[in-house]
């Protein structure tokens, strides 16, 4: 295995791991070599994620977690560290992305999105943040930071205000924690476009959009997966405070 890509005795804990794209990233970093903390909503579905992890012989801790509430984000970190003790990457991957025209959004569905694609992600990687930050005082051990955001959040589309604003407040936080927690934590944002999971397997075909990489309307998995193995791996180093963007070029 590259030593850039050794992931061997890290920890990366996995928000929205249990489908989509966060799926692709725990097993994408078990088969590395990494433990993984597998949060999601519905427990039996991390159960089963973290089935396949033990499979491949790394440790899994499935936790359900609704992200977008402090008091559960805060549950998510003491159980985190009671087991592993420590979290060297944490990836803020869950989000939800409703579309309705704006004004039909509800406050509740407004406070729903901005509460999944915002605030949590604030708390797990503000509280998570210090202690790799304190971490790296104490023995030079920090950690990363990977927050998920959109194409959508810099090139915002009708219907998704909430959306695209709550995901363009992530962009913001991720430069803003890279200076707060620099030099033993570095925070990135990766901003991938349409990607092909089992969301998307109901969707029609869009056709080709406007990218200067032929690759169709949405990307395999693993083309997004390489570009968080990368954030998250030695091979970045020198990278923080960065928005990688993963879109095929998407204007």
């Amino acid at each position: 295995m590259d030593p850039l890509f050794d992931f061997t005795g890290k920890v990366a804990l996995v928000t929205g791991g249990s489908r989509g794209i966060g799926y692709e990233m725990v097993k994408a970093f078990a088969e590395r070599g990494a433990d993984v903390i597998i949060a999601s909503r519905k427990l039996e579905v991390c159960e089963a994620v973290a089935e396949e992890v033990r499979a491949l012989g790394r440790k899994a801790m499935p936790i359900s977690a609704h992200v977008g509430r402090w008091d559960q984000c805060d549950a998510l970190i003491e159980q985190a560290y009671d087991a592993f003790g420590h979290v060297d990457i944490l990836v803020n991957n869950a989000g939800m992305s409703p579309a309705a025209p704006s004004h039909e959004v509800t406050e509740k569905l407004f406070d729903s999105v901005v509460n999944l694609n915002f605030k949590g992600p604030f708390r797990l990687a503000s509280q998570i943040g210090k202690r790799m930050h304190d971490r790296g005082e104490a023995d030079g051990v920090g950690g990363c930071i990977i927050n998920v955001s959109s194409s959508g959040s810099m090139m915002p589309l009708p219907n998704t205000v909430p959306y695209g604003s709550s995901k363009a407040a992530l962009n913001a936080m991720s430069k803003s924690l890279a200076w707060e927690y620099a030099p033993h934590v570095r925070v990135n944002t990766l901003s991938p476009g349409a990607f092909k999971t089992d969301i998307t397997k109901a969707w029609a075909d869009k056709g080709e959009g406007p990218i200067p990489i032929p690759r169709g309307w949405a990307a395999e998995p693993n083309e997004i997966v390489t570009a968080a193995l990368y954030l998250a791996s030695p091979a970045s180093i020198n990278v923080t405070g960065s928005l990688v963007r993963c879109d095929g070029g998407q204007h």
